[in-house]
């Protein structure tokens, strides 16, 4: 029941085209048919040879029944490719509007979403999900329909000759049958589900795995700090050795039961002949030796069905588990905010629902201030950006731009309002005006070069071969990662919002880039609301106020000056700072 909901539902998918599917599995059961037909012809050139014999010049129908059985067989190569046609046009139909349902639906999630979900996990799902859906209806569905017409055909055929032949016959696929369903029941489906878990889980940690090379590469850091990714090799490895070990046996009875069906014919045959052999008895049994082959054939087809049904259902689960995520409320009736101001209020969050990323924390920022969020690694810094970007909504509390909660003011809006630079910003594979346009999509390519200008990147557009015109990652043009925030910037400048967000904005610049991004910055800042988040504490020595973040906590706040001179986190970090700059001095002077 499952299958066919699942299948019902990939139907509705396809809408018009599934009538395309329904004609793909008619054509496939009767080419299955038809392909049975050249067999009785070939009995009859063995019968007609054998009845001639020793004088075959007799034989006056052997150039007819060969042609008939080649006709045949070529009609059903035909008839199996219009089906393979029908079958593939739906599928395609089907696996695009899946791939557009899930991508539709993901873009009317919180921005959060792709970060908590992990990005290599998401492509997996909306690719190869999709793709599974795909394989099944253009290849595995036609099959299923061929597969369950031969044995249809085949039983006509082995019943009608010898029905004792014909029941030695079926005793092995009765046996193969019943060793297949013992493979593909209940717990296959939860070890197919095991499987794609851990393929998910490599997908995952490989794509942080190449993100965090740079940092290794820059840190001199060794390949076990990425133990998160080799673990889950690991595990994945182990998974499978001990499936492969746990299917051995049955997979070798299955394998012996569906090719010894010339054990059962031979042995019928001894039995059968004790009384002598006739010749009608041999050529059925000649019929039955070429003819049995296909059970074989047939019964592995049908068992590769099973387990694919099973990759489906799980394709379409982890599909769902995308679906089922909800968006964030949007107003019934969208508020304005007044001015650029942000405040906390009494804001609590967790990612997981268990440890608290932030606790009871509030915070009240001006209009047109520049402040810093400043402190460990992890203690929630990013996440109060998050928050007051609406990527999550708090648990508790609220968080406000313009006296306004977030929650009422329409996501649009909210958009307009708030712009992101990230450590690691990422530029399509378009020109750098087209990256830079989608900032503000109806800017003119005059304000799209100002915003350029504005951001430093006239040293980058000078060495590009089109200018801004350059498509970024065609024909060896690469950016480094200084060179890409600047176009990030850029970006951001021409969006013009009135509160932005610097997220570790500088953290693998080089120095050359720093200097140019920190004269972005300036520019960008202008009479903005400007939140910083820095590991690099002399980058936000000028903040108008610094709050200094640890255990999801604001445990310190206020200007530089205040911070140095109390006795605190800040000023112990400080100090920290100080001493790792005088140590690099010194070694680069030595």
């Amino acid at each position: 029941m499952k299958e066919r909901t699942n299948l019902a539902r990939l139907l509705d998918i396809a809408g018009s085209h599934k009538y395309l599917s329904y004609a793909s599995w008619i054509l496939s059961a009767v080419s299955a048919l038809i392909a049975l037909v050249p067999f009785y012809f070939i009995w009859l050139i063995v019968r007609e040879v054998l009845e001639v014999a020793p004088d075959f010049g007799r034989a006056r129908h052997l150039a007819h029944n060969s042609w008939m059985a080649v006709l045949f067989a070529v009609a059903a190569v035909l008839v199996y490719i219009a089906g393979l046609m029908c079958s593939h046009l739906g599928a395609f139909r089907i696996a695009t509007n899946l791939r557009l349902q899930a991508m539709h639906h993901i873009v009317t999630l919180p921005l959060g979403f792709a970060e908590r979900f992990g990005s290599g996990r998401l492509r997996k799902i909306v690719n190869e999900s999709s793709a599974a859906t795909e394989t099944y209806l253009a290849h595995q569905l036609p099959d299923r329909a061929n597969a369950l017409a031969t044995p249809c055909g085949l039983l006509v055929l082995l019943l009608v000759f010898d029905w004792r032949l014909g029941l030695l016959s079926i005793v092995p696929v009765l046996l193969g049958f019943l060793v297949m369903m013992a493979m593909t029941g209940t717990d296959m489906q939860r070890k197919m589900k095991e499987y794609q878990n851990a393929l998910d889980e490599m997908s995952n940690e490989a794509v942080e795995y190449v993100r965090g090379i740079p940092v290794v590469k820059t840190f001199g850091q060794t390949i076990f700090s990425f133990r998160k990714f080799k673990d889950a090799i690991d595990r994945y490895r182990e998974w499978v050795i001990a499936y492969t070990r746990q299917l051995r046996a049955p997979m070798m009875l299955y394998t012996a039961a569906i090719n010894g069906v010339f054990v059962f014919l031979i042995a019928g045959a001894l039995l059968f002949t004790q009384n002598g052999v006739t010749r009608e008895f041999l050529l059925d049994l000649l019929l039955y030796i070429l003819i049995t082959p296909i059970i074989s054939v047939t019964l592995t087809r049908i068992m590769f069905h099973s387990e694919n049904a099973m990759v489906v259902n799980d394709a379409l689960q982890r599909i769902d588990s995308i679906l089922a995520l909800r968006p964030l409320a949007e107003p019934e009736h969208p508020r304005h905010p007044r001015d650029a101001s942000v405040s906390l209020s009494g804001v609590c969050f967790s990612y997981d629902g268990k440890k608290e990323a932030l606790r009871d924390v509030s915070l009240s920022i001006p209009a047109g201030k520049v402040v810093a969020f400043v402190g460990p690694s992890g203690g929630g810094k990013t996440t109060i950006a998050n928050l007051i970007a609406r990527f999550f909504d708090p648990h508790s509390g609220t968080v406000r731009i313009g006296d306004v909660d977030v929650r009422e003011i329409a996501k649009e809006e909210l958009m307009d309002t708030v712009s992101f630079v990230f450590q690691n910003s990422r530029l399509l594979k378009a020109s750098i005006l087209d990256n830079v346009r989608m900032g503000r999509p109806d800017a003119t390519r005059e304000e799209v070069l100002a915003a350029l200008e504005n951001a430093q990147c006239g040293d980058i557009l000078e060495k590009l071969p089109h200018g801004a015109d350059t498509v970024v990652g065609a024909k060896g043009v690469y950016l480094s990662g200084g060179e890409q925030q600047r176009i990030a910037i850029a970006r951001v400048m021409l969006k013009n919002t009135p509160i932005i967000i610097l997220d570790e904005a500088t953290a693998f610049a080089d120095p050359d880039n720093e200097t140019r991004v920190q004269a972005a910055f300036s520019r960008l800042a202008r009479g903005k609301t400007v939140l910083m988040i820095a590991h690099r504490l002399s980058t936000v020595a000028g903040a108008d106020t610094i709050y200094v973040v640890e255990d999801g906590r604001i445990v310190q706040s206020g200007s530089s000056r205040e911070l140095l001179e109390q006795d605190g986190l800040f000023r112990r970090m400080w100090q920290d700072y100080q001493t790792s700059v005088q140590w690099k001095v010194q070694k680069e002077a030595r």
